[in-house]
């Protein structure tokens, strides 16, 4: 047997255990977990520090290397993850309706756990914790398959959680992690149909297709991030300066930065120049439309293909739009249903915006930055859906579990 088929199989036979552990153990182990993390800070820095110079000498861009990069903040950051998703009710359990039937039949719909959650994801090693916390709160088995450009942090992570969740009371074999780098595994991932009971891609635009359109295993769909920042007519200058430069720079290499700006014909002449040079120096490459073209210096023209890009690097294309309308219609094109922000003093405006605009995330006078578990306050994210089906944008606990009828009777029969 394969490396997948074998912990694939080890996760199924942990599931069954795992849906029956009281909340007080996997709180526990959370917060072991999270002291583990804190204690084993050198170790996966010095493994980190492996991916992280291997990406630099590969020629990796810059964004790339700070997606991959861990450090003393960044770790802090995954065990507060841990004790935020601790600190969560535990969905596990609930009841969301109850009814009678008049034969006298007691129907319950019950909260459970999934089964077996497997996620493919890119370059992000913080995806390793926040997955397994949400997983381990939510009573699923895990399955990661991480890429192999963060394989020794991966490793690190995941070794360290599975032994102080095991530890304290987790059955083994609830946390996988599967080291085969041969893209063929991946492949093999998405044939695992009846062990494996969702399948949730996390990454690039490439990925996410190639596994909605080849996997057997259900899919909840992440999607790329091809956000706009639109800057009304009537707007407060100041915040919208603050909020393009934070949407765009703050991390260019995530999926919630901001890969493209919308502004008002009628505020462009005066806001854009000092918008673009805030923007270039910070490294930002500007392409745009004519008309932008006109008002900035060292902007190259936008291609068509660039209202689609989600670049995930230090690089925005501008447009200039005649109204609010016609911002909504580019953003109705173009986007991927991630996150859109409209900066504007314009209740009727912004109204509108968040009406018609249909993403995942819609922002009013705010940076799309924010798409984010941990800044929702779900402690972590299993990752951004942009699907309409079962779950949409940043998924917390509630979106890792399914419902389950259960029907009481008195020896009705039918």
């Amino acid at each position: 047997m394969s490396e997948i088929q074998i912990k694939s199989a080890e996760a199924k036979r942990a599931s069954v255990s795992l849906a029956s552990v009281p909340s007080s153990i996997k709180d526990l182990a959370l917060e072991t977990m999270a002291k583990a993390l804190e204690d084993s800070t050198d170790f996966i820095l010095e493994q980190n520090h492996k991916d992280v110079d291997a990406a630099i000498a590969g020629g990796r861009p810059k964004a790339f290397v700070d997606r991959l990069l861990l450090n003393d903040k960044r770790i802090a950051d995954m065990a507060e993850g841990l004790r935020q998703i601790k600190a969560l009710p535990d969905p596990i359990g609930e009841i969301i309706s109850g009814w009678t039937r008049p034969n006298g039949l007691e129907i319950a719909q019950r909260r459970v756990p999934m089964g077996v959650v497997s996620i493919i994801y890119e370059s992000r090693p913080n995806v390793t914790a926040d997955a397994i916390g949400l997983c381990i709160k939510t009573a699923n088995s895990v399955v990661l398959k991480g890429g192999s450009d963060a394989l020794h942090s991966n490793q690190a992570i995941s070794d360290t959680l599975s032994a102080a969740a095991y530890k304290a009371g987790i059955p083994e074999g609830a946390i996988q992690l599967i080291c085969d780098t041969d893209r063929n595994s991946v492949i093999e991932l998405m044939n695992q149909r009846g062990v494996i009971d969702v399948l949730i891609p996390r990454g690039g635009a490439g990925l996410i297709k190639t596994v909605v359109e080849n996997s057997k295993v259900p899919v909840i769909e992440t999607g790329a991030g091809n956000c706009h920042v639109y800057v009304d007519e009537e707007c407060d200058l100041e915040m919208a300066l603050s909020i393009v430069i934070n949407s765009k720079t703050h991390r260019p290499g995530v999926c919630n930065a901001a890969e493209k700006l919308l502004i008002h014909r009628k505020i462009a002449p005066k806001l854009l120049p000092i918008i673009a040079e805030q923007l270039q120096s910070k490294s930002v490459e500007l392409r745009g439309c004519p008309e932008a073209f006109e008002l900035v210096d060292g902007l190259t023209p936008a291609s068509e293909e660039d209202w689609h890009e989600e670049y995930l690097d230090l690089i925005m294309a501008i447009k200039i739009v005649d109204s609010v309308d016609e911002a909504i219609s580019h953003i109705t094109k173009y986007s991927t249903g991630h996150s859109e922000a409209i900066v504007t003093n314009n209740i009727f405006n912004a109204q509108r915006f968040t009406s018609e605009v249909d993403s995942a995330a819609v922002y009013v006078n705010a940076s799309t930055r924010f798409t984010d578990g941990f800044e929702f306050g779900f402690g972590a994210e299993i990752g951004i859906s942009t699907q309409k089906l079962h779950a949409r944008g940043p998924m917390g606990l509630e979106a890792l579990t399914t419902l389950k009828y259960v029907v009481t009777g008195t020896g009705q029969i039918r």
